[in-house]
């Protein structure tokens, strides 16, 4: 029996031209995504994405509407995720070198343009149109293998 796909939120955060990624995977470079990560229950969305990047980053957010939702998966290990995407800006703090993500995942975190964006491995494919394409709209990327 398949288990239910996992919830969780992340954040486009666009400051000056720029959009944030973090590494997706611990000790893995070359691979790009946006802060965030699986939803608590009882948790609304918002806050679990305030948490979320706080631990990350150390930044606090304000969360703007949906922007993207992205489902991926892997079938070898029963894995299904559905990442929801929200806008939004920076209320305090900077990016430090010497933040500590508690669950080690995170292990650095950029700020990008959209031409240095262009040449990095990003997931999912549909980020850098939900960054910089029209914020009124609201895209799907449908299932796509998880990268590692």
């Amino acid at each position: 029996m398949s288990r239910p796909p996992r919830i969780a939120v992340r954040a486009i955060i666009l400051h000056q031209g720029r959009l944030l990624l973090v590494n997706a995977y611990a000790g893995r470079a070359d691979l790009w995504c946006a802060p965030g990560g699986g939803a608590k229950a009882h948790a609304s969305l918002h806050d679990n994405l305030m948490r979320e990047v706080f631990e990350e980053t150390g930044l606090t957010i304000a969360v703007g509407p949906p922007a993207l939702v992205n489902e991926f998966h892997d079938i070898e290990r029963d894995f299904h995720q559905v990442d929801i995407y929200f806008h939004a800006s920076i209320l305090r703090g900077t990016l430090n070198p010497d933040w500590t993500d508690p669950e080690g995942i995170v292990t650095d975190r950029r700020w990008v343009n959209k031409v240095e964006a262009q040449d990095l491995r990003i997931k999912p494919d549909a980020l850098i149109q939900a960054a910089w394409g029209d914020p009124g709209i609201m895209l799907y990327d449908p299932l796509e293998p998880i990268i590692r």
